[in-house]
């Protein structure tokens, strides 16, 4: 049997991966009985230590009004990253690998409940409090989650995340990959509509 695998390549804290949403879980509906869909996580900005600047924030900003634009997807804007703000994307990413460490099924589940959190609900998804708290909205123990997110074992597996991205030539997210037994091909490169990638996937399922 060659198994495929597709890989989704993403930060909870990226807007355009936010505006991907709708697609992968579209993607994982109606293609996850012949298609396995892994997440990868890419690492935005990890490791940031210094408040954003106004400059950059006002930037970010028009990056989500034109992600709004094309996708639909929801954003509350006014408020969103208020001064002091540290645009640090490894605590997301280190809870999304905590929760996949416990129950692997909660991996998406959880990854959209960060990203909603982020862009509709302005909380600080930075934060192990917020974490925490959103990981046992979607049936996880809190307790169980706050140590396994904050061992070393989530954070090596982190940054293996990110160096794996990295190894394979990825800098900008959403990207999705293909992988079957011999062979990698990019399906997106950046935000593509459902729509525009089902005959894509059809095609490759076929081989």
């Amino acid at each position: 049997m060659n198994e495929k695998t597709l890989w989704y390549i993403a930060d909870p804290m990226c807007s355009w991966c936010w505006g991907f949403s709708p697609v992968i879980e579209a993607i994982r509906r109606e293609y996850g009985a012949p298609l396995k869909v892994e997440l990868l996580l890419g690492g935005l900005r990890p490791g940031t230590k210094d408040p954003m600047p106004s400059t950059q924030r006002e930037e970010i900003l028009r990056h989500w009004h034109a992600v709004q634009r094309r996708t639909g997807q929801p954003f509350k804007f006014e408020g969103a990253m208020p001064t002091g703000f540290i645009y640090n994307t490894e605590p997301a990413s280190r809870g999304v690998v905590a929760a996949s460490i416990i129950d692997s099924h909660t991996v998406f589940p959880f990854f959209k409940a960060v990203q909603s959190a982020f862009y509709v609900e302005q909380q600080d998804v930075t934060t192990a409090v917020v974490l925490t708290r959103l990981a046992a909205d979607v049936g996880l123990n809190a307790g169980y989650f706050s140590r396994v997110f904050e061992s070393d074992t989530a954070k090596h597996q982190t940054l293996d995340h990110f160096q794996k991205v990295r190894q394979w030539g990825v800098h900008g997210f959403p990207t999705t990959i293909m992988q079957d037994a011999t062979s990698y091909s990019v399906l997106t490169n950046g935000y593509c509509p459902f729509e525009e990638l089902r005959p894509k996937l059809d095609e490759w399922l076929k081989r």
